[in-house]
């Protein structure tokens, strides 16, 4: 293989997880959206609608991803999203809010608040939108 074949190959196994991470968490939101509004900040409008655009749009970032003419579109979407939710993340930690079925400890909120710039650094990688760290490096 060639390194432009290896890069796509590679791009492949890094969207199947982000996919399943992202179609799961979108079901989630659509099937319990409730559960999700102690976390959102006070100045979101609308929070129960929010919370289920959210879940259609993890949905739709999926399906972007699956689909190679939307791809692009899908990865900036999602790229986008991790850093819309990100306030959300932010006040579950720091508020210590109690969600059914997530840990309520350090040990879970200070790995997702730091693994939240690698989400959008994932989206973008696996929609082929940077290769950052493995692009070629030119005369060498």
């Amino acid at each position: 293989m060639r390194p432009p074949e290896i890069r796509r190959a590679s791009r492949f196994w890094w969207r199947v997880p982000l996919m399943a991470a992202y179609g799961f968490i979108g079901v989630v939101h659509l099937a319990t959206p409730d559960a999700f509004l102690p976390i959102m900040p006070d100045w979101v409008p609308e929070p129960r609608r929010v919370v289920i655009v959210t879940g259609l749009c993890e949905l739709a970032g999926v399906l972007g991803l699956a689909w190679a003419p939307a791809r692009r579109w899908a990865g900036i979407g999602l790229a986008l999203y991790a850093v819309c939710v990100f306030p959300a993340n932010l006040k579950h930690a720091f508020e210590g809010i109690t969600v059914p079925g997530l840990p309520d400890s350090w040990w879970y909120h200070a790995p997702r608040l730091a693994f939240q710039p690698v989400f959008v650094w994932w989206a973008l990688y696996a929609a082929g939108i940077i290769d950052w760290p493995w692009r070629a490096r030119s005369g060498r």
